[in-house]
């Protein structure tokens, strides 16, 4: 009996069959990528807005700094970062009318009526040299005092958190809207500097 001999596979084609998987693979799959901050820039202002518009009172400005050794100063006063939460909530809220901390302005807010809203702002600036670490910690710290606030109103009024309203649902989407009008996300970031 004569033997046969091993046939030969033809891996000419291989390494365009292993091409097209890679570039199947690469398309086919999705990248989660929520990383980063989400702010939302200001509107342009109108032409005819006058230059007084955009002059806002010192008492409206809480002003917070990051210097190159990832010091915290806020309103002039080195703080340390578990303090930061509680005292953006106390700037917004302003609840004995102090006059150090914002002013408020009438607003009729759809779901809420006529409300007193503050006119505060978050002014925050980092130096150069500070930490990308320690900026998003100030950052978590501010969007979690903002998100707090607008928790406690909407289990004030609706038994519900601002966490748990659905976007999907048309009347829970349109009261998030008014939620953030009484609580807007105020953050206005500087270019890096150097600070002392």
């Amino acid at each position: 009996m004569a033997r046969r001999g091993i046939q030969e596979i033809n891996a000419g084609s291989m390494a365009d069959i292993a091409f097209l998987l890679l570039i199947f693979f690469l398309v086919a799959t999705t990248m989660d990528i929520d990383t980063g901050i989400s702010r939302l820039l200001p509107p342009m202002p109108e032409e005819d807005q006058k230059d007084d518009d955009d002059k806002i009172r010192e008492r409206n400005v809480f002003v917070i700094l990051i210097n190159k050794q990832d010091q915290l100063f806020v309103e002039r006063a080195v703080i340390d970062i578990s303090e930061l939460k509680e005292k953006t909530k106390e700037f917004f809220l302003n609840p004995n009318d102090d006059p150090d901390l914002p002013e408020k302005r009438p607003l009729t807010v759809d779901f809420f009526g006529d409300m007193m809203v503050s006119k505060g702002v978050i002014s925050l600036r980092n130096d150069r040299g500070t930490s990308y670490g320690k900026y998003i910690a100030v950052q978590n710290e501010l969007a979690a005092a903002v998100n707090e606030l607008r928790d406690e109103i909407c289990m004030d009024r609706f038994g519900k958190t601002y966490q748990n309203l659905d976007p999907l649902n048309e009347t829970e989407k349109a009261l998030i809207v008014a939620v953030k009008k009484v609580y807007p996300m105020a953050i206005s970031e500087a270019e890096p500097v150097e600070i002392k």
